[in-house]
């Protein structure tokens, strides 16, 4: 399959999703070449120039810089695809030769580009890796600046995130809600009569979601009148990693079709050439990475809230189950030590959760800001990976309750407590387990549901 694109409004979510993870190509349509031609007229006549080759030597030298590793290569197509979208707009003055260069870089294997490679103002470093394998011998000035100073990297690393996000939110609510049952919580706290009092439509949706997850929940068992705090504001929470993901989402979307050249070529009002040269500062996206900061806030005061739960499911003095909740016999540790190992995660993606901030850089005048998307995107991924790590727990302590005292969940739940079952069966000391590596496990299972947005083994 292969993506045709026209104008701004094709570079979509949806379509970013095809081209990084379906690995699906793109082609430029009639319409964009069209456009591209005419944009391509209003740039300054240059001629082929050298200096793309000597920085690209430069800037690409191997382990120049490298402490955060490398980008995925899917995220890699999706700095190509974005590239485009100012491309195709004809605002950037490229021919559409060089776009379909840029596009067909698709169809070949994905450079390594470290994923702390961004430094100074701009992308131009990590774009001349991204670039690395475009041929450029003919490339004019205006076209060189056009591929190395706008910031498709920015777009397309909120639009990685903004879609595992909504799908670990998700998973999150549906283990949260298995926690309601393992813990046997009361049911006042999610009561559709909220909805309207709090008027918030993302506490809604979480309080909606939850409820879908709870859906037939028996009232007999209810061992309380009142859970613990954790319990209690669960929706509140959920419903602040609902905003976040909205955020992020809305960041990706307008990030995606925005124009980010530096250098950007205005028709006249009639739609002739030789109007306009505008010197934007495109290249910085204000919204990728204050929006990736929120998210890592998010998931760090999720973390949180799910150690609160664990800790409380493995109190018998606060939920009546056994304090240990495993069998005699078992080997390992055994769920009430996992409250120490979920403590840690909550450490972790709290340091991770210390926003990006815009950095001051080097002593040129003109060149005295950078941007610190990939910071904050190296930091979202972290927080997202601890709470997926506390999760994890929740949802085996939560499973072994469960076991313990013989209960099923509410029906929606049976399929999720089935899956955390089928990588972390219950401990019942019938024999001797690796209880470390079934967490580790289930954690990972957990990270790659985030990007496919399904559970399974």
């Amino acid at each position: 399959m292969t993506v045709v694109v026209n104008t701004r409004d094709d570079f979509t979510l949806a379509n970013f999703r095809r081209v990084c993870y379906g690995g699906e190509s793109a082609r430029l349509g009639d319409k964009a070449l069209r456009v591209m031609t005419l944009g391509a007229t209003q740039t300054p006549a240059t001629g082929a120039q050298g200096p793309l080759t000597a920085r690209q030597a430069r800037w690409a030298a191997p382990g120049v810089g490298l402490t955060g590793g490398y980008l995925e290569a899917a995220v890699v197509r999706g700095i190509l695809f974005a590239c485009l979208a100012s491309l195709v707009s004809g605002y950037a003055g490229v021919r559409p030769a060089v776009a379909e260069r840029v596009a067909a870089l698709l169809d070949g294997p994905m450079p390594r580009v470290p994923l702390d490679g961004q430094a100074g103002t701009g992308e131009g470093r990590p774009m001349a890796h991204v670039l690395a394998g475009l041929r450029r011998d003919d490339l004019h000035e205006a076209e060189e600046r056009a591929l190395l100073g706008g910031a498709p990297c920015s777009a397309a690393l909120v639009a990685d995130a903004s879609i595992h996000a909504r799908h670990r939110l998700e998973h999150a609510e549906a283990i949260c809600a298995l926690s309601i049952e393992g813990f046997g919580a009361p049911l006042g706290a999610y009561d559709q009569a909220l909805d309207d009092l709090w008027s918030d439509a993302f506490e809604t949706a979480a309080l909606r979601a939850l409820r879908r997850h709870l859906d037939g929940a028996g009232t007999g068992e209810r061992r309380f009148h009142q859970a613990p705090v954790s319990y209690r504001i669960i929706p509140r929470v959920l419903g602040q990693v609902h905003r976040a993901v909205a955020a992020v989402e809305k960041a990706a979307a307008v990030s995606l079709r925005s124009v980010t050249s530096d250098v950007v070529y205005i028709s006249d009002e009639l739609g002739r050439p030789g109007g306009r040269v505008v010197r934007s500062g495109g290249y910085h996206n204000g919204m990728a990475y204050p929006a990736l900061n929120a998210l890592s806030a998010a998931w760090a005061d999720l973390a949180l809230v799910a150690e609160r739960q664990v800790t409380a499911l493995n109190t018998a003095d606060t939920s009546g189950l056994p304090v240990n909740l495993t069998a005699p016999g078992a080997s390992g540790t055994g769920t009430y030590a996992y409250g120490w190992v979920a403590s840690s995660y909550v450490e972790e993606a709290r340091v991770a959760a210390t926003p990006a901030l815009l950095p001051s850089v080097g002593e040129d005048p003109y060149a005295d800001v950078s941007s610190p998307t990939f910071s904050a995107y190296r930091r979202e991924r972290r927080a997202a990976e601890c709470l997926d790590g506390a999760m994890a727990i929740l949802a085996i302590v939560s499973s072994q309750a469960l076991f313990v005292t013989g209960r099923n969940p509410a029906p929606p739940l049976r399929p999720v407590l089935s899956f955390v079952r089928s990588v972390y069966p219950p401990i019942d000391g019938t024999r001797e387990r690796d209880l470390s590596a079934d967490g580790g496990q289930l954690q990972r299972a957990l990270g790659a549901a985030a990007r496919s947005g399904e559970l399974h083994r």
